[in-house]
């Protein structure tokens, strides 16, 4: 095993270290239990959004705390949830008065420590709402969840149920706006190799060197199919077809094209498989009007990518564009 570590032990502790040191502008870590923090929260009067889940997806979600997005990140360990006291301490550090929205992504362990820490958090006078995203299309069920899991819809909507909290939207209307986009995103990934969890040092699982995974999933879970590696294009199509089908998106959709890398994948990858996919929808009538590309949602050093698709409207749209300043993702501020 090759990383650029100390300890396997210590990687998720230093790791954070380094991340209160680098961006001490715009968050700060608290350390018992560890949470990602938004620096001016809370944020009186304003809905609080805490996301969380295991560690090695980075920038997602610690990267992404800060005005227009989360107030608070629950970091677990490499592939493991967080534990319910974080997500409790989480909540009440960035409790306003407006109450909480907690964005959950659909693993089961993820659910279960969400829900505890809700019901703890309701106890102690907090509004808590929680919505599960679930988009992606590869599974129905996998090793991790009962029923879809979820993937890139997280970040799209951490940012844009982040710009509504920040416009002064109530719970109830941030909570309708992440069930929003859940609903109307989905996404599938692919790898062409696995990665390697500091603690076990060996990968995951294995991939012939001819070989790619058509469905993984961000912990390295079996996919759809494993076959022998194709063109950036035949990709493209495996991944597109049954996201479009799905939904399924029609011509005259307008819509955000996510392009995701998994860690280890070069953006001028990326770019070509963002020139395929705008090809693939082009061809079906469909406009991307918003796009993003790199990696946001990762698998630690695994190369591959995964698509993300959103069908927008004005609402979605504007929320899209409204300012973000986050050490993942930043514009208009």
């Amino acid at each position: 095993m090759k990383k650029l570590i100390n300890d396997p032990a210590d990687v998720v502790k230093e790791a954070l270290q380094g991340v209160a040191e680098a961006h001490g502008d715009r968050l700060r870590v608290l350390t018992d239990p560890y949470v990602v923090v938004r620096a001016d929260a809370p944020v009186q009067g304003k809905v609080g959004l805490l996301s969380g889940g295991g560690s090695g997806h980075e920038p997602m979600h610690g990267g992404f705390v800060g005005p227009g997005m989360l107030d608070a990140a629950c970091p677990g360990e490499v592939f493991t949830s967080p534990t319910p006291d974080q997500m409790l301490a989480g909540t009440k550090a960035i409790d306003g008065g407006a109450g909480v929205l907690h964005i959950v992504k659909n693993y089961t362990g993820d659910i279960l420590n969400f829900e505890m820490a809700a019901d703890l958090a309701r106890e102690e006078g907090i509004e808590v709402e929680a919505v599960v995203i679930d988009d992606d299309v590869a599974v129905q069920d996998s090793l991790y969840t009962a029923g879809r899991r979820g993937v890139g819809a997280t970040v799209l909507a951490e940012k844009i149920c982040g710009a509504a909290a920040e416009q002064g939207q109530s719970l109830a209307e941030v909570a309708d706006l992440c069930r929003k986009v859940n609903a109307n995103a989905r996404s599938m990934g692919m790898a062409l190799t696995s990665c390697t969890v500091p603690a076990a040092g060996k990968p995951t699982f294995e991939l012939g060197a001819q070989e790619m995974e058509i469905g993984i999933g961000i912990h390295g879970e079996p996919g759809r199919e494993r076959r022998a590696v194709a063109p950036a294009r035949e990709v493209v199509e495996l991944l597109a077809t049954p996201i479009v089908d799905d939904l399924p998106f029609s011509s005259g959709d307008r819509v955000l094209a996510f392009v995701n890398g998994m860690g280890g994948t070069p953006l001028i990858e990326l770019y070509i498989v963002y020139n395929d996919l705008y090809r693939f929808l082009g061809d079906r009538g469909i406009e991307i009007s918003r796009n993003l590309i790199g990696p946001y949602i990762t698998s630690l050093e695994m190369q591959g990518c995964s698509i993300t698709l959103l069908k927008l409207d004005d609402e979605l749209t504007a929320f899209w564009d409204a300012p973000v300043n986050t050490p993942g993702l930043r514009w208009g501020a």
